[in-house]
């Protein structure tokens, strides 16, 4: 699950991590660490809301199934009920839908299921911590000549307009709103598709190859580009 990686937020951002497995918690705290997050750890559901609400963490790392009479779901609840306002991505071998839906409806920012990679468990705190930092509803999106308005749904690069698929747009909205940052097919089937990525479908791989040929129609320089054997990365043209 760990992939060593030397990159990562310059500043030094406090995550907590609860996860009552040892060796689990300590290869998340590894993979977090590499990539200089401040890492904390609790093993109960009770230590979790005495650490998150007695210090100040920038994210949350919440196991769901979590020992004693405070699952991860308890907790989850009892720190929304109780002002904290960090970021959380629960923690889960529990793949049904239904699963997925109770854990963000609960207060839940995202959700990863195991086992997972840790460059998408890392990716994932990033986009969060982004989120959390930046405008609730920014209007104009814009990377280098690319340009997306999201109120009304056009989008420009060199001030020609693109026309765009609703799929195609949801792909480059999603991309836009972080770039520089590599994202994964995961995180894109589930913003895009709302539902759990099946690694047998080429169905990103295809709407990606007709939204890149859109945007760099003419012999323009391509803005996303792929990353091997993790996801697809939104940058302007050097």
């Amino acid at each position: 699950m760990y992939t060593p990686n030397v990159s990562g937020p310059k500043v030094m951002t406090k995550v907590l991590v609860v996860e009552d497995d040892v060796q689990t918690a300590a290869e998340i705290a590894a993979a977090l660490g590499d990539h200089g997050f401040a890492v904390e750890q609790a093993a109960t559901g009770r230590e979790a809301v005495s650490r998150a609400t007695t210090e100040r963490f920038g994210a949350i790392v919440l196991d769901r199934m979590l020992p004693g009479e405070m699952d991860g779901l308890t907790v989850l609840a009892r720190l929304r009920g109780l002002g904290v306002t960090a970021p959380v991505l629960i923690l889960s071998a529990l793949t049904a839908v239904d699963e997925r839906v109770r854990g963000l409806r609960s207060g839940g920012d995202d959700y990863l299921t195991k086992p997972f990679e840790s460059l998408e468990l890392t990716a994932r705190i990033e986009v969060l911590l982004r989120r959390s930092a930046a405008p609730e509803r920014e209007t104009m999106l814009r990377v280098g000549d690319l340009e997306v308005d999201r109120l009304r749904r056009e989008v420009r690069r060199r001030g020609r307009q693109v026309e765009l698929l609703p799929r195609e747009y949801s792909l480059l909205e999603y991309l836009m709103r972080h770039p520089g940052q590599v994202i994964t097919r995961t995180m894109l089937f589930e913003a895009v598709w709302s539902y759990r990525y099946d690694p047998r479908t080429n169905v990103i791989d295809v709407h990606m190859g007709k939204l890149r040929r859109k945007l760099d129609e003419g012999g323009l320089p391509p803005m996303i580009h792929t990353v091997r054997g993790s996801g697809y990365i939104l940058h302007a043209p050097e």
